[in-house]
């Protein structure tokens, strides 16, 4: 996967957009899609790292090393988000990048697995929005209520999607049951961001694999 996220670089420059690619388990970045062929300005590989999902930024994710390495990045929209935190979430599995020709359908359904975690999480989180926003007690938040219910369609939509992929993949496998010889250990791919009294990152020591430059 590849695509713009919207990087922090710093508080003189804030938010910038960057070109993100997603390829074996390694999230790099560069200035743009037009620099891809001068090298990546920074990379972490998603094994070694905690995705976090921001409280209330619907567009946040935090990809951190802890004590090591931040990439505080934001989506264009709430949609693409969704779409990013699936792919990380499904990297963060950790699919070998030899697969042996008969444990390939066994990996797809790992994925598959895993994404569907990661939108089960999502689900829990949204259906509390939508029931935050109904219970105001000042009355209902209809704004929120609206934003809350339209993700919370489209997770039900992407949820439902990637469950069928799995029937159909359960069915046409050659081994009849979902999980291998070595079952899936629980894996918690999302981790809410505990609020702060501020929502702006702070800048940390990072790693010697991302340049100083932004």
């Amino acid at each position: 996967m590849e695509g713009i996220l919207y990087k922090w670089t710093n508080y003189w420059n804030g938010w910038q957009p960057r070109w993100f690619i997603l390829d074996q388990g390694v999230l790099a970045y560069y200035k743009s899609q037009e620099e891809v062929n001068q090298g990546s300005k920074g990379s972490v590989k998603l094994s070694a790292c905690e995705i976090l999902v921001h409280p209330t930024d619907t567009m946040r994710i935090d990809i951190v090393i802890p004590y090591e390495q931040h990439f505080y990045l934001k989506a264009p929209s709430p949609h693409e988000r969704h779409a990013w935190l699936v792919a990380l979430g499904s990297a963060k599995a950790g699919i070998p990048p030899a697969i042996p020709q008969t444990k390939i359908e066994k990996d797809i359904v790992k994925a598959k697995k895993s994404e569907l975690r990661l939108t089960c999480d999502l689900l829990m989180k949204q259906v509390y929005s939508v029931k935050t926003a109904a219970n105001n007690p000042d009355g209902p938040d209809l704004e929120k209520l609206d934003e809350s219910t339209t993700l919370l369609s489209a997770t039900c939509d992407t949820f439902i999607h990637t469950l069928e992929e799995c029937m159909k993949l359960s069915n046409t496998s050659p081994t009849p049951q979902l999980s291998g010889d070595s079952p899936i250990p629980p894996i918690i791919l999302l981790k809410e961001r505990k609020s702060s009294s501020t929502s702006t990152p702070i800048t940390t020591r990072q790693n010697s694999t991302e340049r100083r430059t932004e």
